[in-house]
């Protein structure tokens, strides 16, 4: 018996016909922030240089060379980048970085220094398991791009969570999450704890506790080390038109390269919105 032959797809004999996808109802929000030799990287990663090594003029055609490391701009950490033999980003599936999720705006809540817990977010959005979700702080407007640039604060200052918000996390099998500021966590669980010690005390006297109380060594960067294990993982500076989305449930996209061994990579964050 012989199997009848597929129709042909106009441009394309022999494979079938594909059937037009109607996206004129449909709105791509860029989350991302602009990349360029302004562009600045977190503490102690060098930023960009960017080298023209061809000009049109003398070659006929225009080529740069980057260098770079890789938390600089809106990047995706894979699981590698704190777990030996973690994933890399080549390894995270498409349907990972791909689905429904929400824009949590928190930025009347929180703002320098400020702890935020899972109850900032569940009383301001319905958050289903398996989503994607992106926290928004406000301190995107405080980024190199950002209409406040403020470099200090952006990076140092902004809020975040402690291990209560990294389990509810977990428990909720996010399929990642995003945040508008330097680190997915609170700055004084990071090494600019020690590089600014003179804003480690300035946080202790907003929060009214000793830092080492609130953050213990064993929990140092637990959005990467508590959760990465797990291939819950993160998009760090997010920005771009995330004012436009706050506070709705929109498909969102995180697309990197296939960048195999990678513990980061660039990626552009888009969000799908009904017209």
């Amino acid at each position: 018996m012989t199997a009848n032959p597929p129709r042909e797809s106009a441009g394309f004999p022999g494979f079938p016909p594909v059937e037009p996808v109607d996206l004129s109802h449909v709105e791509l929000i860029d989350l991302s922030h602009p990349w360029s030799v302004h562009t600045p990287a977190f503490a102690g990663y060098d930023g960009p240089v960017v080298k023209w090594i061809k000009r049109p003029a003398f070659d006929r055609v225009g080529g740069q060379k980057i260098e770079t490391t890789l938390h600089v701009g809106t990047h995706l950490d894979a699981p590698i980048h704190f777990i030996t033999g973690g994933k890399d980003i080549a390894s995270l599936p498409l349907d990972r970085l791909f689905g429904p999720g929400v824009v949590v705006d928190i930025s009347d809540e929180v703002g320098d220094y400020d702890i935020y817990t899972p109850e900032h977010i569940t009383r301001k959005v319905e958050v289903r398991k398996g989503d994607i979700l992106i926290i928004h702080t406000g301190y995107h407007h405080f980024y190199n791009h950002g209409d406040r640039p403020d470099e200090e604060r952006y990076f140092c200052k902004h809020p975040g969570p402690t291990r209560e918000f990294a389990e509810w996390a977990l428990s909720m099998e996010l399929r990642w999450i995003g945040v508008d500021a330097g680190s997915a966590d609170h700055p004084m669980n990071t090494v600019i704890r020690k590089l600014r010690p003179d804003l480690a005390r300035e946080a202790e006297r907003k929060l009214g506790r000793p830092l080492d109380e609130i953050f213990p060594d064993h929990e140092f960067q637990l959005m990467h080390n508590f959760l990465f294990p797990h291939d819950l993982v993160h998009v760090e500076n997010v920005g771009g038109d995330i004012d436009r989305v706050l506070n709705q449930r929109v498909w969102i996209g995180c697309f990197p390269w296939k960048f195999e061994g990678g513990e980061a990579a660039f990626c552009r964050v888009v969000a799908f919105v009904k017209k």
